[in-house]
């Protein structure tokens, strides 16, 4: 089955979408996707092929998550969100952690934020949450950006409290990535509750990351948005 997925994606593959990857994901020398290899495969079309090989086991899943193969770790994420959402609550635990012990192939904003709260967030919702502040301690930018992305699932159940708590420990974190991340989930949180939005960022906006703030109000009225941006909300 796994080589009949390979075949599949391979047919799908498209050099100039593939050159304008490399570059849209940094895969240069020096650059968070170093080393990353794109096939130019859309993700409509990943998605799409993901949900024929739902059988696949999880020996063969793990083999698509180590490749170098941008769409194959890709895909491997989509196949492991569909068994998720069809597995019990034991099975549920098993591919949470098969997540957590192959996190460090979770490694580009895109893998992340399709995959972190479909599984970490969900999983953890009512449960210890312990290991998405390990992770937002730690110093790797994909695991912060997991913690963050994670909280989506508690912020669209209108749980607030650990995406601040995460958006704190991150706030002066310096890499852009982690920016945008942060205030995206902020605005999301203040898609639901404006107030408790803007409580934190009354609190923290003359401190926090320019891009951070930006993104975080980004559906504000211009006239508040401009008084953020300037300094001068009392």
């Amino acid at each position: 089955m796994l080589i009949k997925l390979k075949n599949e994606l391979e047919s799908l593959a498209n050099k100039d979408k593939a050159e304008i990857y490399q570059r849209f994901f940094k895969t240069g020398k020096g650059e968070y996707g170093e080393g990353d290899i794109f096939m130019g495969i859309t993700v409509p079309l990943q998605r799409k092929a993901a949900k024929k090989y739902l059988n696949l086991s999880v020996p063969k899943i793990q083999e698509l998550l180590k490749s170098k193969i941008h769409e194959y770790r890709l895909t491997a994420l989509f196949i492991l969100i569909n068994k998720y959402k069809k597995s019990n609550e034991a099975e549920k635990e098993n591919l949470f952690n098969l997540y957590l012990e192959n996190i460090k192939f979770i490694n580009n904003w895109d893998l992340v934020d399709s995959s972190a709260h479909h599984i970490l967030g969900d999983f953890l919702f009512e449960k210890e949450k312990k290991i998405l502040y390990d992770l937002a301690n730690s110093n790797n930018l994909w695991k912060k950006r997991i913690s963050i992305i994670a909280t989506f699932n508690f912020i669209r159940k209108n749980e607030f409290e650990d995406a601040l708590t995460i958006a704190e420990i991150l706030l002066n974190d310096k890499h852009d990535l982690i920016h945008k991340a942060v205030g995206w989930m902020l605005r999301e949180i203040g898609n639901r509750d404006i107030k408790t939005e803007e409580k934190f960022l009354r609190f923290h906006y003359k401190k926090m990351p320019r891009t951070m703030l930006r993104y975080s109000i980004e559906k504000f009225p211009e006239n508040k948005r401009k008084k953020y941006l300037l300094g001068n909300i009392s």
